[in-house]
């Protein structure tokens, strides 16, 4: 099994609104797969779509190598854990307590539920009243729910949302060792983009529920290079340097540095030799990396356009 989600053409329409348009989803095994975007791209109403919970207008959903069809559903959530929106328990009974309800309805083992509190770090804290606990912790007793029965697919919907610092924090460094110590490959959707360029190693981004980018995160971020700065000791030698190279109209200058467009390597090679021969003085050249933020931003502004940069 290579891929653990498998969507094709999956649309999603309510009246005249389209939530989900054409989506084509990839999800490899035994990866954490950053599912971006702001609110209202579409990312709940597609991971309702892989639980069942709501019927796709069009297209098709295969998950752990198995059509999901009414026939099939409970047979592949059985291997599927998901925490949508918000967690759901019993405020008056401790976390153990609701975890065994949980494990009743999922068929696991009573002896799981001292697993999944171990895992997200709430063994100490297992005979307190739910009631009685931070979001955080609420939030992580929602994903020891989701991990109960060893399931293979993990599904979550902004795990980190109204957490404080300290919370996503903790959150972020579960979520990063879920494939290594529970097996699972695991789905997660947010818009905390630099909390989720720690974790994932793949993503997918989606705006107006269409997909405008999908494969490895490492792929994205070299694909997507940043400027090029320039430090020289004498700026005014270099403007008939860039004039010949077809630059001069899109260098700037900041904080005394020149700045141009990214540029391939074998080309600033040749420039950064005709600035040197030119006496321009290089003494720093450095490639900005742009963030996951700013790629993001840039595949999801207004006017539309969707070409990765």
């Amino acid at each position: 099994m290579q891929n653990v989600v498998m969507t094709s053409g999956l649309c999603k329409a309510y009246g005249s609104r389209t939530a989900v348009q054409g989506l084509d989803l990839c999800v490899p095994y035994g990866s954490v797969y950053g599912f971006i975007g702001p609110n209202g791209a579409g990312k709940t109403t597609t991971m309702k779509l892989l639980l069942g919970l709501i019927h796709p207008t069009s297209g098709s959903i295969r998950l752990l190598d198995e059509e999901l069809t009414p026939q099939s559903r409970l047979k592949i959530l059985s291997r599927t854990g998901s925490l949508i929106e918000s967690p759901s328990y019993y405020a008056h009974l401790t976390a153990a307590e609701n975890l065994q309800l949980v494990a009743g309805l999922k068929g696991a083992e009573a002896k799981d539920v001292v697993r999944v509190l171990d895992i997200v770090r709430l063994t100490p804290d297992a005979r307190r009243k739910v009631g009685q606990f931070s979001l955080g912790m609420r939030q992580r007793l929602g994903i020891a729910m989701a991990l109960l029965g060893w399931p293979t697919l993990l599904i979550l919907d902004e795990p980190t949302n109204g957490l404080d610092p300290a919370g996503i924090q903790e959150m972020r460094a579960l979520l990063a060792e879920m494939p290594r110590r529970c097996g699972a490959t695991v789905l997660i959707s947010s818009h905390l983009l630099s909390e989720l360029e720690q974790i994932v190693d793949h993503v997918g981004i989606l705006n107006k529920g269409r997909l405008l980018y999908q494969g490895p995160l490492a792929g994205l971020q070299q694909h997507s290079r940043g400027d090029v700065a320039l430090r020289l000791l004498h700026p005014a030698l270099a403007a008939p340097v860039l004039k010949s190279a077809g630059l001069a109209g899109l260098a700037r200058e900041e904080r005394g540095e020149v700045v141009l467009p990214p540029l391939k390597e074998a080309f600033l090679a040749d420039l950064v030799g005709s600035l040197a021969a030119a006496g321009a003085g290089v003494v720093g050249v450095s490639c900005r990396s742009r963030s996951l933020e700013e790629i993001f931003l840039s595949l999801t502004k207004a006017d539309g356009e969707t070409g990765v940069v």
